[in-house]
C-alpha cells in the first residue's frame, strides 16, 4: 500500500519533543512523557478521524500499513481460509501470519479467493528460527513468500523476525536474509517482533536497513511496555500490538466493563479502540465470524480522556503480560 503523507499521523506518532529524543533515559523518562501527554495523544477526536481504511506510513518507505490487522495465530488450516475471507469481507486489509503458525498458504489462498487485488491487501509473515546461514535463512523466507504469493512477482508486504530469543548471531543471520528479500523485491518492508531496546540497538552494527520498520509486541492496558514504546516512537518505528484482546482473560475486569457499558460496545471493541487511539496497530484474532466482524466495528465511537486515563491506569508492567514483555537491557 502506498503511504499517505506524514501529516496524516496522529500526534503520538509524530517525533517526540527534542528533550525526549535520547535513547538512554530509560523507563523513568518514558513514564514522565507518557503521563504528561496532552489530551490529543489520548483522544483520537483531536487527530484525523479514524476509519477502517486508515493507514500509518512505514518509515523510509513509500508503503503504509493498515492501522487494523487481523491475526491468525492458532487458526487451523481447515478454518483459516474461511476466517480470512470473513475478515476481508468485513473490510480488513491487513492479515498477520508466521512460519510458526503453519497457515501462510491459507492466508494467501484467502486473498486469491476473495477477488481483491493483491496490492490492496497487506500480508505479513515471520521467521522464528535461523536456517544456519544467511543463505539458508533466506531460502526459508523465500519458501514463505512462495507459499503466500506464488505468482511470478510474488511478495509479502512485511516480513518480521518473530523473536529475539535466538541469540545475537542468529538475529544477525535472519536480518541479513530479510534485507536480501527487500533487495530482490520479495518483501516490501521488514521488521522485528518481541525485540527490546538492546536488541534493536545491536542491529546498528550490521544492518543495511535500520531502524526496523515495525516492532510487533504484546500490548494492552495491563501490559503497556512504555519504555520500548517510547523508544520506537523516538525512532519512528511502527508499533504493532499482538494479544490486544488479552485472549479474553480480562473481559470481566470492572473498569473495562464500565467503559463497555458506557459506550454500548463489547469489551473487545473497547480494547481494540484503545490500541488505535494509542497509535498502535492492533492484531485481534478470532475464528468466530460474528466476532471477526464485531472487532472491525470500531469507528462510530471514540474513547474520551477519562476512558483512556482509566485504561492507562491498569498497567501492571511485565506482570500483566500473558505471552511476554520484551527485555530492554
Amino acid at each position: 500500500m502506498v503511504a499517505s503523507p506524514q501529516s496524516h499521523l496522529s500526534a503520538h506518532h509524530q517525533p517526540l519533543p527534542a528533550e525526549y529524543q535520547t535513547t538512554d533515559k530509560g523507563r523513568a523518562s518514558a513514564e514522565a512523557y507518557y503521563n504528561t501527554a496532552t489530551p490529543s495523544t489520548h483522544n483520537a477526536g483531536m487527530a484525523p478521524k479514524l476509519s477502517l481504511s486508515s493507514t500509518i506510513p512505514l518509515p523510509n518507505s513509500k508503503y503504509s500499513v493498515p492501522r487494523l490487522g487481523f491475526g491468525i495465530y492458532q487458526s487451523p488450516p481447515d478454518v483459516c481460509v474461511n476466517s480470512c475471507l470473513t475478515a476481508l469481507r468485513a473490510g480488513y486489509r491487513h492479515i498477520d501470519s508466521a512460519q510458526f503458525y503453519r497457515n501462510e498458504s491459507e492466508m494467501g489462498e484467502a486473498v486469491r479467493q476473495s477477488g481483491i487485488p493483491r496490492p490492496e491487501v497487506f500480508l505479513t509473515t515471520k521467521i522464528l528460527s535461523a536456517g544456519g546461514s544467511p543463505e539458508k535463512s533466506y531460502a526459508k523466507c523465500l519458501d514463505s513468500v512462495k507459499a503466500i504469493d506464488p505468482s511470478e512477482n510474488g511478495y509479502v508486504d512485511l516480513f518480521l523476525i518473530h523473536s529475539s530469543s535466538a541469540g545475537a548471531a542468529k538475529r544477525k543471520e535472519m536480518w541479513q536474509a530479510l534485507e536480501r528479500l527487500v533487495e530482490e523485491k520479495k518483501a516490501r518492508s521488514i521488521g522485528v517482533s518481541n525485540f527490546g531496546i538492546g536488541h534493536i540497538n545491536e542491529m546498528k552494527e550490521y544492518a543495511k536497513i535500520w531502524p526496523p520498520q515495525v516492532n510487533q509486541i504484546e500490548l494492552h492496558p495491563w501490559n503497556q511496555q512504555r519504555e520500548i514504546v517510547k523508544y520506537c516512537r523516538d525512532h519512528n518505528i511502527v508499533i504493532e500490538a499482538y494479544c490486544p484482546l488479552v485472549r479474553n482473560k480480562m473481559a470481566h475486569e470492572e473498569n473495562l466493563l464500565a467503559i463497555s457499558k458506557k459506550h454500548n460496545k463489547t469489551t473487545g471493541q473497547i480494547l481494540i479502540r484503545y490500541c488505535l487511539q494509542k497509535d498502535w496497530v492492533p492484531l485481534p484474532k478470532s475464528d468466530t465470524p460474528s466476532r471477526i466482524e464485531s472487532n472491525a466495528d470500531l469507528y462510530d465511537f471514540e474513547l474520551d480522556e477519562e476512558d483512556m486515563t482509566k485504561l492507562d491506569s491498569l498497567d501492571q508492567g511485565e506482570k500483566g503480560a500473558i505471552v511476554q514483555a520484551v527485555r530492554n537491557d
